[in-house]
């Protein structure tokens, strides 16, 4: 799945200075980096929903989240450069930036989500929920998703299994499988995953192992993007707390409205994590993230444990967070993922009647996953899948795919997506479904 969108070095149509601009990259980088595209592309600037080339032409990005509030968002770029040129330091100092960020953040959660410890990126912050799990319930045992993605520190690397059969899972570790809507009945959803996590308890209780939570992306975006119907997690909650462990919400991906129904996606479900994990969206690009969590889960550890993270929740970082706020509130992005969402979801649809190879289109708001079939046997289903990912790049619509047969397109677009680029994006994806 992680190398469906890669480069592979076969590109015919680089320039000479794009080949030598890649084997600059490679000689600096090393090899473990990927390039996104068979034919990979230069960015120089963004702006909204749109990233530009070197040449200045303009892509349509249907597929970064990271800059939530759109690329180069002047209210965030003011917002950094103004606090950078007052104050930049560590949480050491009282700060009223930092405090009044992170009692704003803390207002947008259930009351009993008290505590927001800041990070810089979303790996930190699951790898903070790891150890904070551990000193709380006194377990080892975390239970995944069979694809889910959670970091790349050590810890959280263990129990991301889409990082690949080279990156070792924890023997601590058990895997479940997704809730896939597509082919589990939708009344069945809940208890067949339910029975995934109430087995892999028991198979960790077997072997000594003592559980300490649960971690699941909310809209399990590296699984294939399954959110509906709503409230099918809370029988695999019920079962992790029955086994004394705690519930953490990866936000990192469908955090900050991407869905459109609501602020988070813990809240589709119904339910109160013990503790939520946020990072890419939160500041726009600039590396900010966090853990909320309750004041009895933190309370033992903050005891016990010093915690520390020299640039996590910098002021600098903070005011760029609380401008993403401003601006997710101030025009109304949370709506405006439902409404386009909603619109490009049933365009979608509407072209899977013409395009038989689209199979089913799922997901909530501006987080949507397009599952591929082929007509014909003869044709994988990924290979058809890296055909229209490379064939949007080529229209200059920037999308990516994910799933464990890595043929579901993944179309997650900064949360100020038009309906006019829902338009741009279907029907580049009807060009190339129609191109032999």
């Amino acid at each position: 799945m992680a190398m469906i969108n890669a480069y592979t070095g076969q590109s015919s149509t680089l320039s000479d200075e794009e080949r030598a601009l890649i084997a600059r990259r490679e000689a600096a980088l090393g090899p473990a980096y990927r390039l996104f595209y068979q034919n990979p592309v230069h960015f120089v600037r963004g702006e909204g929903s749109k990233l530009y080339d070197a040449d200045g032409n303009a892509y349509l990005d249907a597929y970064n989240n990271v800059a939530s509030v759109g690329h180069s968002n002047p209210r965030v770029v003011e917002a950094i450069a103004k606090q950078a040129a007052i104050l930049n330091t560590h949480t050491r100092y009282l700060n009223e930036v930092v405090i009044g960020y992170a009692e704003r953040l803390l207002s947008k959660f259930p009351r009993e989500l008290a505590h927001v410890m800041f990070t810089c990126t979303g790996s930190e912050a699951n790898d903070l929920a790891v150890r904070v799990a551990k000193s709380y319930t006194g377990g080892t045992g975390f239970i995944v998703t069979e694809l889910a993605y959670h970091g790349v520190t050590d810890a959280v690397s263990q129990m991301s299994p889409s990082l690949g059969k080279f990156v070792n899972l924890g023997e601590h570790v058990r895997t479940v499988p997704a809730p896939d809507s597509f082919r589990v009945p939708v009344d069945e959803l809940g208890a067949y995953f339910a029975r995934g996590v109430h087995a892999a308890i028991a198979d960790m209780e077997r072997h000594g192992i003592k559980p300490a939570a649960m971690i699941v992306d909310t809209i399990f975006s590296s699984d294939g993007v399954f959110v509906d119907p709503k409230g099918f997690l809370r029988d695999a909650v019920a079962e992790v707390q029955k086994a004394g462990a705690l519930f953490i919400a990866d936000e990192v991906q469908p955090g900050f409205g991407r869905t459109g129904d609501a602020l988070w996606g813990f809240e589709r479900h119904g339910l109160k994590p013990d503790m939520v994990s946020l990072g890419k969206p939160m500041g726009n690009g600039h590396p900010i993230a966090g853990l909320v969590l309750r004041h009895d889960v933190i309370d033992n550890f903050g005891r016990n444990s010093r915690y520390f993270n020299t640039f996590g929740g910098n002021p600098v970082s903070c005011a760029a967070g609380m401008a993403v706020l401003d601006v997710i509130e101030q025009q109304e992005l949370q709506q405006n993922a439902k409404a386009v969402g909603a619109y490009l979801a049933d365009n979608l649809r509407a072209l899977a009647k013409r395009h038989p190879e689209i199979a089913d289109v799922r997901g909530a708001g501006l987080f949507l996953g397009v599952e591929i079939i082929p007509r014909s046997a003869s044709i994988a289903a990924d290979a058809l899948t890296t055909k229209v990912v490379n064939g949007l790049r080529e229209r200059r619509v920037l999308i990516s795919a994910t799933g464990p047969r890595a043929n579901v397109l993944k179309i997650r677009p900064p949360l100020v997506f038009s309906k006019a680029d829902a338009d741009t994006l279907t029907q580049a994806l009807e060009e190339v479904l129609k191109t032999p």
